[in-house]
């Protein structure tokens, strides 16, 4: 393998990405640092009397509810602080969605499960089909974490190569499609559990509504329309762009070692492992389909809709589903755990119980650094809250919005670039979301949209530029997978080659959100792109 040179710095607008972001902290210090300003702005918007009338409250007298900010440097709030600290830790919505998947999807990577996978999805592909394979592939190994990266890109190297087509498009339409769409799937994962549960807590600290129910299915019809408005996108920019660009392909000796490692075809083990693999995911959906339909329905709440209910229009098909949703979390958790059991019990990666629990293990080691930046991110967000800034920011931007006359769909594609462009400095999709969810979720409630349709223009703008930031994480891995075929390959080189995939993802995946708003068509099950405020309870 080709050491990647040191970078070059580069110019223009993307040097500006780069040196500015460079310079950023840690996200976890990011979130230490702005808890301190936060404090600070806190007590003097305090101090001033900056305030706001609640949207959806009154007093008993029927004057309206005024929510004042509240210092966090005050007596209660710091006693708060540091009585309530593993409390507020431990409550964050996020952290408990994460943990219980990755460790089902810890076993599932670990055990070759998801690289075997991925391995035999795209190595049977018919040549004139091969982008739109790989892009598919690409888009659904999301669920895989690290593999879509590690295992995947320099496979579509690989097949581009051996199709005698350039290797350095198959490289780039996997990562379009891994990193560009990454919010694009067929069924929520662990994105969803993470970004869906940022947005709840969102919800629940504005103090908008109460018992407002999001679950990780509610962007699930969004999801699966990208997947499909992203595929023929990519398809059109590697075979008509991209490629022409590098122009022909002439593979050297030096590939050789390359070709034979990739070229190695699944042994009887690994493809019984995926058969037994397929038959335990089949297992798990029929378990989950019995317990939504089977005698005593655990998975619904019939109460929602118990006699009576239809007539007086108070049954609600989303309160009766919503145990379903709610468990989501544990089917995925099973999903993963017992596929990747079943197949590393078939390919011999899985000898034992020790060996079970000890990918478990290995899946929660990987999330050290989540916890870390979790700790940071929950008390940064209960400390918006306990300072009401949230809800008072959110009441004056929603204000200012509306006096401004934009219509929806311009205030969807604002939220799309802002997102986009903040993306080229903080990489993180949780670390950023968590950061202007507070603001973003109750000010667009304010404004009609429902948390899960902002949740929805979150993700759009959040995948088009992951492509062409230095500041990615897997950029420079990506660089060295491109140097193995061309050594001259550089940064800039990599930005240049990405950057049409993220024009057009960018622009492809707003016009259907701004398509999908208009026609209001639901996110997911439950979930619809708007949201009407509740009426105020007269006293």
């Amino acid at each position: 393998m080709t050491d990647a040179p040191a970078a070059a710095t580069q110019k223009g607008f993307l040097g500006i990405v780069e040196r500015a972001g460079n310079k950023l902290p840690d996200p976890v210090f990011l979130f230490f640092y702005l808890i301190f300003i936060l404090m600070g702005i806190s007590a003097i918007a305090a101090a001033l009397g900056v305030s706001a009338i609640h949207p959806t409250q009154v007093n008993e007298d029927g004057s309206p509810v005024i929510v004042a900010t509240a210092s966090l440097l005050s007596a209660a709030n710091l006693q708060r602080l540091f009585v309530e600290m593993p409390a507020t830790f431990t409550h964050f919505h996020p952290l408990g969605f994460v943990l219980i998947v990755m460790l089902g999807a810890g076993v599932a990577e670990r055990s070759g499960f998801f690289a075997s996978g991925m391995r035999a999805a795209v190595r049977g592909a018919p040549k004139a089909f091969l982008t739109p394979v790989v892009a598919f592939i690409a888009m659904l190994s999301n669920h895989a974490s690290d593999a879509g990266y590690v295992v995947l890109i320099p496979l579509a190297g690989v097949l581009y190569a051996a199709a005698g087509r350039h290797p350095l498009a198959g490289i780039a339409a996997a990562f379009a499609g891994v990193s560009g769409g990454f919010s694009a799937n067929i069924t929520p994962g662990q994105l969803d559990a993470l970004l869906l549960g940022i947005t709840q807590t969102a919800v629940d600290s504005s103090g908008i509504v109460e018992n407002y129910s999001v679950n990780i299915a509610g962007n699930w019809w969004f999801i699966i329309g990208l997947t499909f408005v992203f595929l023929p996108v990519i398809w059109f920019v590697t075979d008509r762009i991209i490629e022409p660009r590098l122009g022909a392909w002439q593979a050297g000796p030096e590939h050789a070692a390359q070709f034979a490692e990739s070229e190695k075809p699944l042994d009887a083990g690994q493809s019984r492992g995926l058969a037994m693999a397929g038959l335990a995911t089949l297992g798990v959906v029929a378990l989950w389909i019995f317990l939504t339909i089977g005698p005593g329905t655990p998975l619904i709440n019939e109460a929602a809709c118990a006699p009576g209910t239809v007539e007086a229009g108070i049954c609600s098909v989303h309160l009766t589903l919503d145990p379903f949703y709610k468990s989501l979390v544990a089917a995925f958790f099973l999903v993963f755990l017992f596929a990747g059991w079943a197949y590393g019990a078939s390919a011999g990666t899985i000898r034992n119980h020790r060996d079970l629990v000890g990918m478990m293990a290995e899946g929660m080691k990987e999330m050290g650094y989540y916890l870390v930046l979790a700790f940071a991110v929950s008390h940064f967000v209960a400390m918006f809250n306990w300072s009401n800034l949230g809800l008072i920011g959110a009441v004056h931007g929603a204000s200012a919005i509306s006096e401004s006359g934009l219509p929806l769909w311009a205030i969807i594609c604002i939220t799309i670039l802002f997102t986009a462009f903040l993306n080229l400095f903080v990489g993180s999709a949780s670390a950023k979301w968590a950061l202007l969810a507070p603001i973003l979720v109750p000010m667009l409630m304010l404004l009609g949209v429902s948390p899960e349709g902002t949740t929805a223009a979150y993700r759009v703008g959040d995948g088009a530029t992951n492509i062409i930031t230095p500041l990615m994480v897997y950029f420079p891995l990506i660089l060295i997978f491109c140097q193995r075929w061309v050594k001259s390959f550089g940064l800039g080189s990599l930005t240049a080659l990405m950057l049409p995939y993220s024009l057009w993802l960018l622009v492809s995946g707003g016009l259907m959100t701004v398509v999908w708003f208009m026609l209001e068509l639901p996110l997911g099950p439950g979930a619809s792109v708007l949201y009407a405020l509740p009426e105020i309870a007269t006293p």
